[in-house]
């Protein structure tokens, strides 16, 4: 590997400096920085700061491989992950794990995986697989394993779940930290929570929440994604405990990452009159010093992982470096469009439905609540209101846009569940999906069981996909690995993603993200009213409805 000079304004978070200099690199190393003439920032240089990093986040959700979204990543600066593989491991166990890992080397990129802590995420739902504590353990064991990932089992951490207990006491005799997931949660749950040693929270969707978060030691993960978007609310925070937030995507779609990344964030960040040396710590050296991340930080001796950006109110990367290697120039990937997965992984056991399936049968005395969706939110409502009642059965009601939700195991036969949900906006047709967090069964939405049924079948036919249909069309794009991604590179499945989104959008959808947004309806860990292939789940009381 041949060495090089970089010049250019360096950006020093911890000095809080800005200095024109010359970095040498060799073998993919910092050999020497040295400052050029006086300390003024040189308007003529661009300005080299260390690579962002995703500090929390499914690859899963982009619907690519991890070298396709590498390929899309690196464009907008990004040069390290910390991904969760916990959305496969649902799907395909320690062999969808494998499978991320394998496939993440296959490119110069630096994912850093952690080791999933809820597989099944709750009992309360079918899973594919199953990782108990002594999988975690060994997996916690692996160099590529960073951390253990979102604790989302906050009631079994602060009650000593013997199970819980296990993976937390693995993570902690490797000296590796515990990330943490508790929406909502605060007082004195919050502290036994903290005191389970959980490090981090990406949940946090108010202000109060945060700050007493970072107050018992929790650091805050300010996330933006496609379907939850918490930066607005809890940015004002940074300058205040710079030290303790970092910045996350957590679920991001391809048409979103292709317009940018961690990059954009800490552009509305400095444009919302955060301290840019702060925006600059919280996207790069937080996440690396905290999650203890081979990626450089323009020391000498560090690995030459680094950005030239235009300024430092843009953020618009110029060029991506990782160990030494130039990966992106003026808005092109360097690395490879695509990189074949080998033996993609899967898990789907079932036939096609029957519409009968997808009755609702109204008992007498029983009345459920409807799901209300949150638009920009991973949390719902319980509302109180009701479904169009005929011939004894309950139908969606498309006037008061009260739309039938329903469930498929698709790890073997079982009966659909059933449930009706508000603010979805369809007037026609319907939607389905196999990236339904977190056990990824078949979730769908409609306004009648015809267009219901032949989403659901579509996606049953093709082993896992998202699908549309509507107005005499039909859409879809299939997700033949473990149901959830791609075997197509980044900028395909971003155009073939933004077409069934738009298509979703033209049968009346309002969501700003439908199919994220229905991703999560059977996200039980996330209150307040979410439905598993079980049936209409409480998510305040942890419990089914009877």
């Amino acid at each position: 590997m041949a060495s090089f000079t970089i010049t250019g304004n360096l950006i020093n978070c911890i000095t809080r400096s800005l200095t024109p200099s010359a970095i040498l690199v060799e073998q993919g190393k910092i050999i020497s920085v040295e400052p050029l003439g006086g300390p003024a920032p040189n308007p003529d240089l661009p300005y080299i700061m260390p690579g962002f990093i995703d500090a929390h986040v499914h690859i899963e959700s982009s619907m690519l491989v991890p070298a396709a979204f590498a390929h899309l990543a690196v464009v907008h600066g990004t040069v390290a992950t910390v991904s969760d593989p916990h959305e496969i491991a649902n799907v395909c166990g320690m062999e969808g794990i494998d499978f991320m890992i394998e496939n993440g080397k296959k490119v110069p990129f630096k994912f850093y995986f952690g080791a999933p802590s809820c597989v099944p995420a709750t009992i309360f739902e079918t899973a594919g697989d199953t990782l108990d504590a002594n999988a975690v353990k060994a997996l916690l064991q692996r160099d590529e394993v960073k951390y253990l990932s979102e604790m989302m089992n906050f009631p079994g951490a602060i009650n000593g779940d013997e199970e819980v207990l296990k993976k937390i006491n693995a993570a902690k005799a490797v000296g590796k930290v515990i990330d943490g997931h508790a929406p909502g949660l605060r007082g004195d749950a919050l502290r036994q929570y903290a005191g389970r040693g959980i490090s981090t929270d990406h949940e946090c969707f108010t202000l109060e929440e945060a700050a007493e978060k970072i107050a018992v030691g929790i650091k805050v993960i300010i996330r933006e994604g496609s379907a939850a978007k918490n930066f607005d609310t809890l940015i004002g925070l940074l300058d205040e405990f710079p030290g303790m937030m970092m910045f996350c995507s957590d679920d991001k779609h391809p048409d979103s990452l292709e317009l940018g990344h961690i990059n954009t964030l800490c552009s509305r960040a400095v444009a919302a009159g955060s301290d840019v040396f702060n925006v600059i710590r919280a996207a790069t050296v937080n996440p690396v010093l905290h999650y203890s991340l081979d990626v450089g930080l323009l020391r000498v001796g560090d690995p030459a992982d680094f950005i030239l950006v235009n300024n430092i109110s843009d953020f618009k990367v110029l060029q991506t470096y990782i160990d030494g290697t130039l990966v992106a120039h003026e808005g092109l990937s360097m690395m490879p469009a695509f990189v074949s997965p080998e033996n993609p992984v899967n898990r789907f056991n079932i036939g096609a439905i029957k519409i009968e399936d997808l009755s609702c049968k109204a008992e007498q005395g029983k009345v459920y609540p409807v799901i209300g969706c949150v638009d920009g939110q991973l949390i719902t409502e319980k509302l109180d209101l009701l479904p169009r009642l005929e011939e004894g059965f309950w139908q969606p009601d498309i006037d008061a846009d009260v739309l039938k939700l329903v469930v498929v195991n698709r790890y073997h036969q079982a009966p659909v569940a059933t449930a009706f949900i508000h603010r979805f906006g369809l007037k026609k047709g319907a939607m389905a999906s196999s990236v339904a967090h977190d056990s990824h069964n078949i979730v769908a939405v409609g306004t009648d069981d015809e267009s219901l049924l032949q989403a659901i079948n579509m996606v049953i036919a093709s082993r896992g996909g998202i699908s549309c249909v509507g107005n005499h069309e039909n859409m879809i794009l299939p997700l033949p690995v473990a149901g959830l991604m791609s075997l197509d590179e980044g900028h395909r499945v971003a155009a073939a993603y933004t077409a069934i989104d738009q298509f979703a959008k033209s049968l009346g959808s309002t969501l700003q993200s439908p199919f994220m947004s229905l991703s999560f309806m059977a996200l039980l860990v996330i209150p307040h009213l979410k439905l598993s292939d079980k049936g209409l789940f409480d998510g305040d009381a942890f419990r089914f409805y009877s």
